[in-house]
């Protein structure tokens, strides 16, 4: 009796085996890169605007828009931009509304973290982003410093910060435009001003000024690439035209156009 429990378990388990080796099989291919090239074009989503990811400017579009060009260029397709307004509002690509039909690789404030992860696949890695303090001489402790504060789109953790500054007791303000901004850094009204990382950059190189990461515990984020989950041809071609942008020295060229040369435009 026992060895026929035996045989029946073996039967079982080798039926189970088949059965996942067949639904393997059936599985339908990822054709994600061939679809690419049979339309002959690259699909991308973006921000209306989120600089300097994104700018809005044809003579200097951005830097996810000018990556996204390079890398359409080297697979030997046109790139086709769909602008979303939902973008850059904030960090969770499920409230873009974003669909397959719409495009095939996103971009313009796209983070590595679990939640994207949850729902896109993550390629390159271009940039780092979160919360930075902008000076005109060292960046300054918080401690009862007058801070101007610029929010714009990019959807990071505002309350994070908020706390981090009234714990050090610093006089803060927000600031409605990059204009204000940096007219309020530049006058002295302020000691120094908190934006997001990439734009921070940005205002400081145009200005002489520096930068830095702002005091306190608050997370930073990679800005990446996102393609949809079970692309995996499309996302292994995105991801060798990245690296050989990289090899060349392209990817350097095009963040330094827009950073100026600060620690996220270094390789």
């Amino acid at each position: 009796m026992a060895d026929a429990r035996s045989r029946i378990r073996d039967l079982l388990g080798t039926f189970w085996v088949l059965g996942l080796l067949g639904g393997v099989y059936f599985l339908e291919p990822d054709t994600s890169l061939d679809e690419m090239r049979k339309s002959g074009g690259l699909r991308a989503c973006l921000p209306t605007s989120y600089p300097p990811l994104v700018t809005g400017v044809a003579e200097k579009p951005g830097i996810d828009v000018e990556l996204l060009g390079a890398i359409a260029k080297d697979l030997g397709v046109r790139l086709t931009i769909t602008s979303n307004p939902q973008m850059g509002q904030d960090f969770n690509p499920r409230n873009w509304r974003i669909t397959r039909a719409q495009c095939q690789v996103l971009g313009g404030g796209v983070i590595e973290s679990p939640l994207t992860r949850s729902f896109l696949d993550t390629v390159a890695g271009h940039a780092e982003t979160g919360w930075a303090i902008v000076s005109k001489g060292d960046p300054p402790q918080l401690a009862g410093k007058r801070i101007a504060v610029l929010a714009g789109i990019s959807g990071l953790d505002r309350l994070a910060l908020s706390r981090d500054l009234r714990a050090a007791e610093a006089i803060a303000t927000l600031t409605p435009t990059q204009a204000a901004f940096v007219q309020r850094i530049a006058s002295g009204d302020v000691d120094a001003g908190i934006t997001e990382r990439l734009m921070g950059e940005r205002i400081a190189a145009e200005n002489g000024w520096r930068i830095g990461w702002a005091p306190g515990n608050l997370p930073r984020y990679r800005i990446v690439l996102g393609v949809w989950k079970g692309d995996l041809t499309l996302k292994r071609a995105i991801s060798d035209a990245y690296g050989r942008l990289e090899r060349s020295g392209e990817k350097d060229r095009i963040l330094a156009r827009y950073l100026g040369g600060g620690p996220n435009a270094r390789p």
